[in-house]
């Protein structure tokens, strides 16, 4: 049995449109397409069983969900409402980072280990921190060591981490890019960090020309050692989400539908890219838990996707692609659990596991409730002085 909550103001492209009519003629209005979820049957208890929650953004439809197991022991799905939702960091139980259109959100927990919201709810996130960016196509998010957020800055080609003064602050660049400019030159997209350091960026290609990167998404892609600024493998096709996980660094190779890991070499060019598994769709968003990965999967409908290997090797499973979180065992590379969603929401960018979190929630800005939750710390000793 499901349970949901939502907090969503239907957007321009969710808003049923008027059939052209005759003129004079009322014009017939197009029945609302209406999302809908599915999943495995073990879908639910995965989720109880390991005490976690799965974040999930949509940046085309603008959601934003928690995925948990409800008090009767079906799914839970918490979904708010947030322009782009993007790159998703979960530094502890505590605190969620996200990427949206134009700021960066740090949401905060203010529930007590013994509190609930509506008897259910047993972390509930709020915004706390919004860091107003502009418009930079923010893809991966996360957290430095002293606290401060670092974010992919896609439209300017660089790692940047927010300033009190302007919109950003860039802080590394890659070194084939010969300038911080408004130009999307690489289609700069994913980050891995670790404990606390930026380890790794994922890129569409190494160009250095306003939107080269599109004639190179076959196989141009890379991936890049933040620290010494070398490729680490080359040959991807529109690679997305690398993560360094137990010791290995696994990425989405997007363009084949894969998910797989890097073994390195003292050149590029002999680099190996290990598949785990293959899933039906364009493979964004990856999140880990014991012996899992948990990969984000998107329809490829637009024309950017298209020509794609992903397209034969979906033609030659008989598949079509889907949108939805498939549970990988990392030994065997099989599906053991799956999320789907259907209807209007046909992509997702990112996926992140939140440990310790049974049923959570967020507040967002598309209803009252965000005005209503008031919480405060204890009255501070010495007051004023």
């Amino acid at each position: 049995m499901s349970q949901r909550s939502e907090d969503q103001p239907a957007s321009a492209d969710e808003m049923p449109q008027a059939a052209a009519g005759q003129e004079g003629a009322p014009a017939e209005a197009k029945p609302e397409e209406k999302v809908t979820y599915s999943m495995s049957p073990g879908f639910a208890g995965f989720l109880g069983a390991n005490k976690i929650s799965v974040a999930i953004s949509s940046y085309q439809s603008g959601k934003f969900y928690l995925l948990g197991q409800n008090v009767e022991g079906g799914l839970l799905v918490d979904e708010r409402f947030f322009r782009k939702a993007m790159g998703i960091c979960v530094p502890d139980q505590q605190t969620l980072l996200l990427a949206t259109l134009f700021q960066i959100i740090k949401f905060k927990n203010v529930l007590e280990p013994d509190q609930l919201v509506n008897n259910v709810f047993d972390h509930c996130y709020v915004p706390r921190e919004l860091f107003v960016t502009g418009e930079l196509d923010a893809h991966d998010v996360g957290q430095l060591k002293d606290g401060r957020i670092i974010f992919v800055n896609t439209t300017h080609n660089c790692l940047a981490t927010t300033s009190d003064r302007h919109s950003f602050t860039p802080l590394w660049k890659p070194p084939f890019v010969s300038k911080i400019v408004k130009e999307d030159r690489c289609h700069l997209n994913g980050l891995a960090m670790e404990d606390g350091v930026p380890r790794y960026v994922t890129a569409v290609s190494k160009s250095d020309t306003i939107d080269g990167w599109r004639d190179r998404r076959f196989d141009g892609g890379i991936v890049i050692d933040v620290a010494t600024g070398e490729i680490v493998i080359g040959g991807l096709s529109m690679p997305h989400s690398p993560r360094v996980y137990n010791g290995k660094l696994y990425v989405l190779n997007s363009g084949t539908g894969e998910l797989g890991w890097v073994e390195p070499a003292a050149k590029a060019a002999d680099a190996k890219f290990h598949v785990v598994a293959f899933c039906p769709g364009f493979v964004r968003g990856l999140g880990f838990h014991g012996n899992f990965a948990l990969v984000g999967l998107s329809k490829p409908r637009y024309e950017r996707f298209e020509g794609l290997a992903l397209d034969k090797k979906l033609a030659d499973a008989d598949s079509e692609p889907w949108c939805g979180v498939q549970v990988i065992d990392l030994n065997t590379g099989a599906c053991v659990h799956w999320f789907r969603i259907d209807g209007p929401v046909g992509e997702l960018y990112d996926v992140a596991v939140v440990p310790g979190v049974m049923r959570g929630m967020s507040l967002g800005f598309a209803s009252n409730e965000v005005l209503g939750l008031i919480t405060h710390d204890p009255l501070a000793e010495g007051g004023l002085a």
